[in-house]
């Protein structure tokens, strides 16, 4: 499967390199583009347990690491939650 990082900024500037075990993620994400933060979740979610899905159908197997990142984007999002203007940024992808 081709895995790929994308870089994001959260709404505080800092900055995380993120992991999909898929190309799936351009299909909910473009670089440059802010996404408000609970849009962001719900694409990354979404995005990501398809990867894992993909991965489970070639490997019969669901990827883990992705699941992780689901919930590392989750927790790292409740601390922003109750900000209107939150967004975060997709800086980049690298395959």
């Amino acid at each position: 499967m081709p895995e790929m990082n994308f870089v994001i900024r959260w709404p505080d500037d800092t900055t995380e390199t993120c992991y999909s075990p898929s190309l799936i993620i351009k299909d909910y994400f473009a670089p440059g583009e802010s996404y408000p933060l609970a849009d962001f979740v719900d694409r990354a979610r979404t995005a990501l347990n398809i990867g894992s899905e993909r991965v489970g159908e070639k490997y019969g197997m669901a990827c883990g690491h992705a699941l992780s990142q689901i919930v590392d984007i989750e927790q790292r999002s409740a601390d922003f939650i109750g900000k209107s203007d939150a967004l975060v940024t997709v800086i980049s992808f690298s395959e």
